[in-house]
């Protein structure tokens, strides 16, 4: 009898500890939603490796096994750290969302080979380098990289008809930062 005891307590501690396992968060991973390039929305656990390798880790909420996605994998991340775009094989922080995205380019995946079956395929990314800055237009699929020596005139025709917006960029002597002020008020206009 006490031996049954014992084995119906050592197997109801396995039951109710593996269930506590499957609702934890992996060790170095956080909770996450990504989407796929097809359009399939999957939530679980992510590792975070954009600035090294242009890629994630990702487990799903079952706990099945942990998939590499590269950039050119995915549509978008979103985790603790914020929403990731990805372009082109590259992940971009989004700093402001709307009709026009204010983003930060997060990695360089040019050079970067990928494989269509056996085939290695190399990628040729976005312009720039991490750390710069972009407007991305979703609706025409657009991205376009500002820097001091085109922000008077990128500015000027994406925020075409917003006087508001193009004052805003105008004054930004140089913080290329602070062009994410004039984006907001374009995305906010209300002659939308």
């Amino acid at each position: 009898m006490k031996i049954l005891k014992a084995v119906t307590a050592l197997v109801l501690t396995l039951v109710f500890t593996a269930g506590y396992a499957q609702n934890e968060i992996p060790q170095g991973y956080a909770k996450a939603s990504i989407v796929l390039a097809n359009g399939t929305i999957l939530s679980g656990h992510l590792k975070e490796n954009i600035r090294r390798d242009a890629a994630i880790s990702f487990i799903d909420e079952a706990n099945s096994k942990k998939k590499e996605y590269d950039g050119s994998d995915l549509v978008s991340v979103q985790f603790n750290e914020g929403k990731y775009l990805c372009i082109k094989g590259d992940f971009f922080k989004v700093v402001t969302e709307g009709e026009l995205s204010f983003l930060q380019k997060s990695s360089d995946a040019s050079g970067k080979s990928v494989y269509n079956g056996q085939e290695a395929v190399f990628i040729n990314g976005t312009e720039g380098k991490p750390g710069d800055y972009f407007i991305y237009g979703a609706e025409k699929n657009e991205l376009k990289k500002i820097s001091k020596k085109n922000i008077t005139e990128l500015t000027a025709g994406l925020f075409s008809g917003c006087a508001a917006a193009i004052e805003k960029a105008s004054t930004v002597n140089g913080d290329i930062a602070l062009v994410k002020d004039a984006v907001e008020i374009f995305n906010n206009r209300n002659n939308k």
